[in-house]
Protein backbone atom coordinates (compact mmCIF):
# COMPACT_ATOMS: atom_id res chain seq x y z
CA UNK A 1 0.00 0.00 0.00
CA UNK A 2 1.32 3.44 -0.88
CA UNK A 3 0.55 6.68 0.92
CA UNK A 4 0.54 10.25 -0.35
CA UNK A 5 3.04 12.52 1.36
CA UNK A 6 0.70 14.64 3.50
CA UNK A 7 3.32 17.39 3.75
CA UNK A 8 3.10 18.04 0.02
CA UNK A 9 0.50 19.74 -2.08
CA UNK A 10 0.66 17.98 -5.48
CA UNK A 11 -0.40 21.17 -7.27
CA UNK A 12 2.42 23.33 -5.88
CA UNK A 13 6.16 23.60 -6.37
CA UNK A 14 8.52 26.51 -5.84
CA UNK A 15 12.13 27.32 -6.59
CA UNK A 16 14.01 27.87 -3.34
CA UNK A 17 15.05 31.39 -4.34
CA UNK A 18 11.40 32.30 -4.87
CA UNK A 19 10.36 30.89 -1.50
CA UNK A 20 13.17 32.84 0.18
CA UNK A 21 12.05 36.04 -1.55
CA UNK A 22 8.47 35.55 -0.33
CA UNK A 23 9.62 35.43 3.30
CA UNK A 24 12.36 38.09 2.85
CA UNK A 25 15.21 35.69 3.50
CA UNK A 26 18.52 34.91 1.77
CA UNK A 27 19.62 31.65 0.11
CA UNK A 28 23.13 30.29 0.65
CA UNK A 29 23.71 27.61 -1.98
CA UNK A 30 21.53 26.37 -4.83
CA UNK A 31 18.59 28.74 -5.16
CA UNK A 32 17.32 26.82 -8.20
CA UNK A 33 16.36 23.79 -6.08
CA UNK A 34 12.71 22.86 -6.66
CA UNK A 35 10.86 22.50 -3.35
CA UNK A 36 7.79 20.26 -3.35
CA UNK A 37 6.87 20.26 0.33
CA UNK A 38 7.61 20.95 3.99
CA UNK A 39 8.74 18.49 6.64
CA UNK A 40 10.18 17.97 10.10
CA UNK A 41 13.96 17.88 10.41
CA UNK A 42 14.07 14.09 10.79
CA UNK A 43 11.40 13.29 8.20
CA UNK A 44 12.56 15.53 5.36
CA UNK A 45 13.60 14.23 1.94
CA UNK A 46 15.49 15.83 -0.91
CA UNK A 47 12.70 18.07 -2.18
CA UNK A 48 11.42 19.19 1.22
CA UNK A 49 12.32 22.31 3.18
CA UNK A 50 12.67 22.22 6.98
CA UNK A 51 14.15 24.48 9.67
CA UNK A 52 16.74 24.39 12.45
CA UNK A 53 16.69 27.10 15.09
CA UNK A 54 18.75 25.72 17.97
CA UNK A 55 21.95 23.76 18.59
CA UNK A 56 20.09 20.43 18.82
CA UNK A 57 19.49 20.61 15.07
CA UNK A 58 22.16 23.06 13.89
CA UNK A 59 24.88 20.70 15.09
CA UNK A 60 23.37 17.91 12.96
CA UNK A 61 22.88 19.74 9.67
CA UNK A 62 25.30 17.42 7.90
CA UNK A 63 22.97 14.52 8.74
CA UNK A 64 19.77 15.93 7.30
CA UNK A 65 18.23 14.55 4.11
CA UNK A 66 16.28 17.76 3.53
CA UNK A 67 16.59 19.63 0.27
CA UNK A 68 16.98 22.93 2.14
CA UNK A 69 17.07 24.15 5.75
CA UNK A 70 16.06 27.52 7.19
CA UNK A 71 18.65 28.60 9.78
CA UNK A 72 19.29 31.67 11.96
CA UNK A 73 20.62 34.69 10.10
CA UNK A 74 23.97 34.70 11.92
CA UNK A 75 24.57 30.98 11.32
CA UNK A 76 27.21 30.38 8.64
CA UNK A 77 27.66 26.62 8.42
CA UNK A 78 28.39 23.59 10.54
CA UNK A 79 32.16 24.04 10.99
CA UNK A 80 32.27 27.82 11.28
CA UNK A 81 33.66 28.38 7.79
CA UNK A 82 32.00 30.25 4.96
CA UNK A 83 32.31 28.48 1.59
CA UNK A 84 28.88 27.60 0.25
CA UNK A 85 30.27 24.60 -1.63
CA UNK A 86 30.94 22.86 1.74
CA UNK A 87 27.21 22.69 2.46
CA UNK A 88 25.40 19.37 2.15
CA UNK A 89 22.25 21.29 1.19
CA UNK A 90 21.28 24.91 0.56
CA UNK A 91 20.50 27.05 3.59
CA UNK A 92 18.02 29.89 3.94
CA UNK A 93 19.17 32.60 6.36
CA UNK A 94 16.31 33.93 8.48
CA UNK A 95 15.89 36.27 11.41
CA UNK A 96 13.15 33.99 12.77
CA UNK A 97 13.52 30.47 11.30
CA UNK A 98 10.52 28.93 13.02
CA UNK A 99 8.13 31.70 12.06
CA UNK A 100 9.38 31.86 8.47
CA UNK A 101 9.15 28.07 8.10
CA UNK A 102 5.52 28.09 9.12
CA UNK A 103 4.84 30.90 6.69
CA UNK A 104 6.03 28.47 4.03
CA UNK A 105 3.89 25.70 5.56
CA UNK A 106 0.88 27.96 5.04
CA UNK A 107 1.81 28.37 1.37
CA UNK A 108 1.67 24.61 0.86
CA UNK A 109 -1.34 24.14 3.14
CA UNK A 110 -3.50 27.25 2.91
CA UNK A 111 -6.29 27.56 5.45
CA UNK A 112 -9.58 26.41 3.96
CA UNK A 113 -12.16 29.17 3.63
CA UNK A 114 -15.84 28.32 3.52
CA UNK A 115 -18.18 30.25 1.29
CA UNK A 116 -20.09 32.80 3.38
CA UNK A 117 -23.68 31.99 4.14
CA UNK A 118 -26.05 30.70 6.80
CA UNK A 119 -26.98 27.02 6.69
CA UNK A 120 -30.68 26.24 6.42
CA UNK A 121 -30.06 23.82 9.29
CA UNK A 122 -28.90 26.58 11.65
CA UNK A 123 -31.30 28.02 14.23
CA UNK A 124 -31.20 31.81 14.63
CA UNK A 125 -33.01 33.67 17.44
CA UNK A 126 -34.73 37.05 17.45
CA UNK A 127 -32.99 40.39 16.88
CA UNK A 128 -30.00 38.83 15.13
CA UNK A 129 -27.48 41.39 13.80
CA UNK A 130 -24.95 40.17 11.25
CA UNK A 131 -21.96 41.78 9.58
CA UNK A 132 -20.80 41.05 6.03
CA UNK A 133 -19.40 37.69 4.94
CA UNK A 134 -20.68 35.70 7.92
CA UNK A 135 -20.65 31.88 7.79
CA UNK A 136 -22.86 29.80 10.10
CA UNK A 137 -22.67 26.03 9.79
CA UNK A 138 -25.23 23.25 10.01
CA UNK A 139 -26.64 22.56 13.46
CA UNK A 140 -25.44 25.83 14.95
CA UNK A 141 -27.87 27.48 17.36
CA UNK A 142 -27.84 31.21 18.10
CA UNK A 143 -30.03 32.73 20.81
CA UNK A 144 -31.73 36.11 20.91
CA UNK A 145 -29.92 39.44 20.53
CA UNK A 146 -26.73 37.94 19.07
CA UNK A 147 -24.45 40.35 17.18
CA UNK A 148 -21.76 39.16 14.76
CA UNK A 149 -19.11 41.31 13.09
CA UNK A 150 -17.84 40.90 9.53
CA UNK A 151 -16.44 37.55 8.35
CA UNK A 152 -17.29 35.66 11.54
CA UNK A 153 -17.18 31.90 10.94
CA UNK A 154 -19.32 29.73 13.23
CA UNK A 155 -18.79 26.06 12.46
CA UNK A 156 -21.33 23.21 12.81
CA UNK A 157 -22.75 22.31 16.20
CA UNK A 158 -21.88 25.59 17.94
CA UNK A 159 -24.26 26.96 20.60
CA UNK A 160 -24.37 30.73 21.16
CA UNK A 161 -26.59 32.01 23.98
CA UNK A 162 -28.56 35.23 24.32
CA UNK A 163 -26.97 38.69 24.26
CA UNK A 164 -23.64 37.49 22.89
CA UNK A 165 -21.35 39.75 20.82
CA UNK A 166 -18.66 38.31 18.52
CA UNK A 167 -16.20 40.60 16.71
CA UNK A 168 -15.07 40.53 13.11
CA UNK A 169 -12.84 37.76 11.67
CA UNK A 170 -13.42 35.47 14.64
CA UNK A 171 -13.57 31.69 14.11
CA UNK A 172 -15.64 29.45 16.40
CA UNK A 173 -14.86 25.79 15.70
CA UNK A 174 -17.30 22.85 16.00
CA UNK A 175 -19.21 22.06 19.18
CA UNK A 176 -18.16 25.15 21.11
CA UNK A 177 -20.64 26.43 23.71
CA UNK A 178 -20.83 30.18 24.34
CA UNK A 179 -23.24 31.06 27.11
CA UNK A 180 -25.32 34.22 27.62
CA UNK A 181 -23.76 37.72 27.72
CA UNK A 182 -20.31 36.63 26.52
CA UNK A 183 -18.32 39.34 24.72
CA UNK A 184 -15.75 38.17 22.18
CA UNK A 185 -13.41 40.51 20.29
CA UNK A 186 -11.94 40.50 16.80
CA UNK A 187 -9.63 37.88 15.32
CA UNK A 188 -10.35 35.34 18.07
CA UNK A 189 -10.02 31.58 17.46
CA UNK A 190 -11.86 29.13 19.73
CA UNK A 191 -11.11 25.45 19.21
CA UNK A 192 -13.58 22.53 19.38
CA UNK A 193 -15.36 21.51 22.55
CA UNK A 194 -14.64 24.62 24.60
CA UNK A 195 -17.30 25.98 26.99
CA UNK A 196 -17.32 29.72 27.69
CA UNK A 197 -19.55 31.31 30.30
CA UNK A 198 -20.59 28.27 32.34
CA UNK A 199 -21.38 28.87 36.02
CA UNK A 200 -18.46 28.96 38.39
CA UNK A 201 -18.10 26.51 41.28
CA UNK A 202 -19.99 28.53 43.88
CA UNK A 203 -21.88 27.00 46.81
CA UNK A 204 -22.55 27.89 50.43
CA UNK A 205 -23.78 25.72 53.34
CA UNK A 206 -27.53 25.88 53.85
CA UNK A 207 -30.27 24.00 55.66
CA UNK A 208 -30.60 21.60 52.74
CA UNK A 209 -26.89 21.04 52.17
CA UNK A 210 -24.76 22.99 49.73
CA UNK A 211 -26.80 25.83 48.26
CA UNK A 212 -25.91 27.07 44.78
CA UNK A 213 -24.86 30.70 44.36
CA UNK A 214 -26.23 32.46 41.30
CA UNK A 215 -23.57 33.58 38.80
CA UNK A 216 -24.84 36.71 37.08
CA UNK A 217 -21.59 37.89 35.49
CA UNK A 218 -20.10 37.28 32.04
CA UNK A 219 -16.92 36.42 30.12
CA UNK A 220 -14.99 38.99 28.10
CA UNK A 221 -12.46 37.82 25.52
CA UNK A 222 -10.43 40.57 23.85
CA UNK A 223 -8.96 40.75 20.33
CA UNK A 224 -6.47 38.20 18.97
CA UNK A 225 -7.05 35.65 21.74
CA UNK A 226 -6.77 31.95 20.85
CA UNK A 227 -8.43 29.37 23.09
CA UNK A 228 -7.53 25.70 22.83
CA UNK A 229 -9.82 22.68 22.63
CA UNK A 230 -11.93 21.66 25.62
CA UNK A 231 -11.25 24.73 27.74
CA UNK A 232 -13.77 25.73 30.39
CA UNK A 233 -13.97 29.44 31.16
CA UNK A 234 -16.49 30.33 33.89
CA UNK A 235 -18.58 33.49 33.90
CA UNK A 236 -17.96 36.01 36.66
CA UNK A 237 -20.00 35.66 39.82
CA UNK A 238 -21.12 39.29 39.46
CA UNK A 239 -18.52 41.01 37.27
CA UNK A 240 -16.45 39.55 34.44
CA UNK A 241 -13.92 36.85 33.76
CA UNK A 242 -11.48 38.58 31.40
CA UNK A 243 -8.92 37.31 28.89
CA UNK A 244 -7.09 40.34 27.56
CA UNK A 245 -5.66 40.94 24.11
CA UNK A 246 -3.29 38.29 22.70
CA UNK A 247 -3.80 35.64 25.40
CA UNK A 248 -3.23 32.07 24.16
CA UNK A 249 -4.46 28.98 25.98
CA UNK A 250 -3.61 25.36 25.23
CA UNK A 251 -6.06 22.45 25.37
CA UNK A 252 -7.78 21.35 28.60
CA UNK A 253 -7.38 24.59 30.53
CA UNK A 254 -9.79 25.66 33.29
CA UNK A 255 -10.23 29.35 34.12
CA UNK A 256 -12.56 30.00 37.06
CA UNK A 257 -14.92 32.88 37.80
CA UNK A 258 -13.59 36.46 37.84
CA UNK A 259 -10.07 35.50 36.79
CA UNK A 260 -8.21 38.18 34.81
CA UNK A 261 -5.38 37.17 32.45
CA UNK A 262 -3.22 40.00 31.15
CA UNK A 263 -2.16 40.70 27.58
CA UNK A 264 -0.07 38.18 25.65
CA UNK A 265 0.04 35.63 28.45
CA UNK A 266 0.42 31.92 27.65
CA UNK A 267 -1.51 29.23 29.54
CA UNK A 268 -0.34 25.69 28.73
CA UNK A 269 -2.32 22.43 28.80
CA UNK A 270 -4.11 21.18 31.93
CA UNK A 271 -3.59 24.38 33.90
CA UNK A 272 -6.23 25.32 36.46
CA UNK A 273 -6.64 28.89 37.72
CA UNK A 274 -8.96 29.35 40.70
CA UNK A 275 -11.44 32.17 41.15
CA UNK A 276 -10.53 35.87 41.29
CA UNK A 277 -6.81 35.42 40.61
CA UNK A 278 -5.15 38.09 38.46
CA UNK A 279 -2.33 37.33 36.04
CA UNK A 280 -0.30 40.21 34.61
CA UNK A 281 0.99 40.75 31.09
CA UNK A 282 3.30 38.23 29.35
CA UNK A 283 2.87 35.62 32.07
CA UNK A 284 3.61 31.97 31.23
CA UNK A 285 1.90 29.20 33.20
CA UNK A 286 3.37 25.85 32.16
CA UNK A 287 1.54 22.54 31.85
CA UNK A 288 -0.40 21.05 34.78
CA UNK A 289 0.34 23.99 37.07
CA UNK A 290 -2.35 25.08 39.49
CA UNK A 291 -2.99 28.61 40.75
CA UNK A 292 -5.02 29.10 43.94
CA UNK A 293 -7.74 31.72 44.22
CA UNK A 294 -7.45 35.46 44.94
CA UNK A 295 -3.74 35.59 44.03
CA UNK A 296 -1.72 37.99 41.88
CA UNK A 297 0.96 36.83 39.44
CA UNK A 298 3.01 39.78 38.25
CA UNK A 299 3.95 40.80 34.71
CA UNK A 300 6.50 38.56 32.94
CA UNK A 301 6.42 35.91 35.66
CA UNK A 302 6.84 32.22 34.73
CA UNK A 303 5.17 29.36 36.60
CA UNK A 304 6.91 26.05 35.93
CA UNK A 305 5.22 22.77 34.95
CA UNK A 306 3.24 21.03 37.66
CA UNK A 307 3.75 23.88 40.13
CA UNK A 308 1.27 24.68 42.87
CA UNK A 309 1.01 28.44 43.35
CA UNK A 310 -0.28 29.19 46.86
CA UNK A 311 0.69 32.85 47.26
CA UNK A 312 1.42 35.91 45.12
CA UNK A 313 4.28 35.77 42.58
CA UNK A 314 6.25 39.00 42.05
CA UNK A 315 6.75 40.41 38.53
CA UNK A 316 9.49 38.66 36.57
CA UNK A 317 9.83 35.81 39.07
CA UNK A 318 10.35 32.22 37.84
CA UNK A 319 8.80 29.69 40.22
CA UNK A 320 8.39 25.91 40.34
CA UNK A 321 7.43 23.14 42.73
CA UNK A 322 4.70 22.47 45.29
CA UNK A 323 4.34 24.77 47.12
CA UNK A 324 5.92 27.11 44.60
CA UNK A 325 9.38 28.50 45.29
CA UNK A 326 12.10 30.19 43.22
CA UNK A 327 13.00 27.90 40.34
CA UNK A 328 16.67 27.61 41.32
CA UNK A 329 15.71 26.46 44.82
CA UNK A 330 13.22 23.95 43.40
CA UNK A 331 15.99 22.42 41.26
CA UNK A 332 18.00 21.79 44.43
CA UNK A 333 14.96 20.39 46.23
CA UNK A 334 14.23 18.13 43.29
CA UNK A 335 17.71 16.64 43.47
CA UNK A 336 17.32 15.98 47.20
CA UNK A 337 13.90 14.30 47.10
CA UNK A 338 15.09 10.96 45.58
CA UNK A 339 17.81 10.78 48.26
CA UNK A 340 15.39 11.22 51.18
CA UNK A 341 14.91 7.48 51.98
CA UNK A 342 18.69 6.98 52.19
CA UNK A 343 19.12 10.18 54.19
CA UNK A 344 16.43 8.97 56.60
CA UNK A 345 18.28 5.67 57.15
CA UNK A 346 21.52 7.51 57.80
CA UNK A 347 19.82 9.92 60.20
CA UNK A 348 18.23 7.06 62.16
CA UNK A 349 21.61 5.30 62.33
CA UNK A 350 23.25 8.48 63.65
CA UNK A 351 20.49 8.92 66.26
CA UNK A 352 20.99 5.33 67.37
CA UNK A 353 24.76 5.85 67.77
CA UNK A 354 24.26 9.10 69.69
CA UNK A 355 21.70 7.49 72.01
CA UNK A 356 24.01 4.54 72.60
CA UNK A 357 26.89 6.81 73.59
CA UNK A 358 24.67 8.92 75.83
CA UNK A 359 23.42 5.81 77.64
CA UNK A 360 26.90 4.37 78.09
CA UNK A 361 28.20 4.87 81.69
Amino acid sequence: MTFTNINRNPTLKFKLKDLAAMIECEVVGNGQLVVLGVSSFEGATGQDITFADDSKFLNRLSQTRAGAVIVPWDFIDFDGKTPADSLTCPLVRSKNPRLDFFRIVELFHPIKRSEPGISTRAVIGANFISGKGVTIGSGATLGDNVTLGDNVHIMPGVFVGDDVTIGSNTVIKPNVTIMDKTKIGQGVIIHPGTVIGSDGFGFTPGSGGHEKLVHAGFVQIDDQVEIGACNTIDRGTLGRTWLQRGVKTDNLVHIAHNVIIGENSLIVAQVGIAGSSVLGKNVIVAGKAGVSGHLTIGDNAIVGPGAGVLSDVPPGEVVSGIPHMPHGLWLKVGRIIPRLPDLRKRLLALEKRVNTKENTP
